[in-house]
């Protein structure tokens, strides 16, 4: 069992007390993550860097300086720049690769007090849906072992819920912050496409790729939000929109809130164990006044289909640089250039990156292009038009995060379309661009997590840390 431990929120006066100080704060996390090892959710621990940095804080709380995330411990998921540390992305490919410079949520973190105690581990190149993919070895589920905690930020979940970190930063494609929330039981926020500054992440798919957080509580979630969020001149895709603070806008207060209910996230496919679970929060909404509305996404059936043609094409493009010749692992003894290339990627991709980057090669080939790429884009614009029509009549959405609750190591390894479909409820949101929250709600019969996810309109995280705010309460 795990046990259970204090968020940010509730810590946060005693470390500008000093009781704990930060060194003996971070000196505590070393020691867990040392305990946890079996988890395997990190795959580089920062133990000087963090203590150096922990130095620092405590001096400036001294001094009566106190950022907004003075001593927040937290973890990074290995996708994510860091200077003069390993990014690996948990491939081969990358395993010795070192960046030379910091992403931008990094160094807001670190401006903002946090200190980042170590790099999670990851599906390889954050393709995957249960972080079995790693170069590095499988995360396992803290809440039991023998399962996955979901993917592809399964290290960054498996971390805060086993109070190895505070809180954590992933990355979300298609669920990779939210799936990995639900089967961990905590909370996991994608923000809106471009309320987050991309830059320093490692591309898997641009277009939907976001960095989010994760954490034990909707405060700590607000306050990580408030401090990464932003327009970067560094990231092109970046919005200019104006960020609010989220803390000082929680409020449990939602009885005026107007909620959707989509009938095709609630179909036979649906566990009935988790479906018990969602329907007692829906319930729960009601009591507390918000009105439940029975809404349909229609498009909802070809979700998968499209994101699947569109992320790997852009995929197979951005992991066109990992080539042996720079920066990346190369293959030894070759022949000839084109030898290099073959054996250097053959060598250095493991099989769901490989798979992906074929797909996405075909997707994109003469001949194939209208029939498949083209026809994806128009699909994404009406999956887009269902949210759109949705949102002029309710606030937010509610569904299921997941079909079903985490699932046992090894059981979907070796059918690729049985893991994919572990996202039919979340790649919706980045087909759309639009926010999402993954909420911890209660258990299954085996005792795994379930989460309720809540979807809301383009740059609209405020309802949804409200609402969440009022579950959680």
């Amino acid at each position: 069992m795990i046990a259970e431990r204090s968020d940010y929120s509730s810590l946060r006066k005693n470390l500008l007390d000093g009781n704990p100080s930060v060194v003996r704060l971070v000196t505590d996390y070393l020691q867990r993550i040392k305990e946890h090892t079996h988890i395997n959710a990190f795959i580089t621990v920062f133990d000087d860097r963090a203590l150096q940095y922990a130095h620092a804080v405590d001096e400036k709380l001294h001094s009566g300086d106190n950022p907004p995330l003075a001593g927040m411990i937290v973890a990074v998921k290995d996708n994510i720049c860091i200077r003069n540390t390993r990014v690996t992305c948990a491939s081969k490919m990358l395993s010795e690769f070192t960046s030379i410079y910091d992403a931008t949520v990094v160094k807001r973190l670190e401006d903002a007090g946090a200190i980042i105690i170590g790099k999670t581990n990851l599906d390889e190149f954050a393709m995957g849906s249960s972080s079995e993919s790693s170069y590095f070895g499988a995360v396992r589920n803290p809440h039991d072992p023998e399962y996955v905690p979901g993917g592809s930020s399964g290290g960054s979940a498996a971390a805060v819920a086993a109070d190895c970190a505070i809180t954590a930063i992933g990355s979300d494609t298609g669920g990779s912050i939210r799936q990995p929330a639900s089967f961990t039981g905590i909370y996991g926020l994608k923000p809106t496409y471009g309320r987050v500054s991309r830059c320093g992440l490692v591309a898997f798919a641009s277009s939907f790729d976001q960095i989010g957080p994760f954490a034990r509580s909707v405060t700590d979630v607000a306050l990580l939000l408030s401090v990464i969020a932003g327009y970067d001149p560094s990231d092109s895709t970046s919005s200019k929109i104006a960020v609010p603070d989220y803390t000082e806008r929680l409020s449990k207060n939602i009885s005026k809130l107007r909620i959707g209910v989509p009938e095709e996230y609630f179909t036979s496919d649906l566990d009935e164990n988790v479906r018990s679970v969602i329907d007692e929060q829906i319930y729960r909404l009601k009591d507390f006044g918000a009105g439940i509305k029975k809404i349909s996404l229609p498009h909802t059936e070809y979700t998968i289909a499209a994101y699947y043609i569109l992320t790997t094409a852009e995929a197979s493009s951005n992991l066109a640089r990992y080539d042996g010749a720079r920066y990346t692992y190369r293959a030894e003894e070759i022949s000839d250039l084109n030898d290099m290339y073959t054996r250097s990627r053959s060598e250095g991709f493991g099989e769901e990156v490989k798979r992906r980057i074929m797909l996405g090669t075909f997707v994109l080939s003469t001949g194939y292009y209208d029939a498949y790429y083209r026809k994806a884009q128009k699909v994404r614009r009406l999956i887009k038009g269902d949210f759109d029509k949705a949102f002029s009549e309710v606030d937010c959405i509610v569904t299921p995060t997941s079909p079903t609750t985490a699932f046992r190591i090894g059981e979907k390894v070796d059918d690729p379309l049985q893991m994919y479909l572990t996202d039919v409820y979340t790649t919706s949101a980045n087909l759309a661009g639009i926010p999402g929250i993954s909420i911890p709600c209660g258990k299954d019969r085996k005792g795994m997590p379930v989460g309720l996810q809540l979807l809301g309109k383009q740059f609209d995280e405020k309802t949804l840390l409200n609402t969440a705010f009022a579950l959680e309460q």
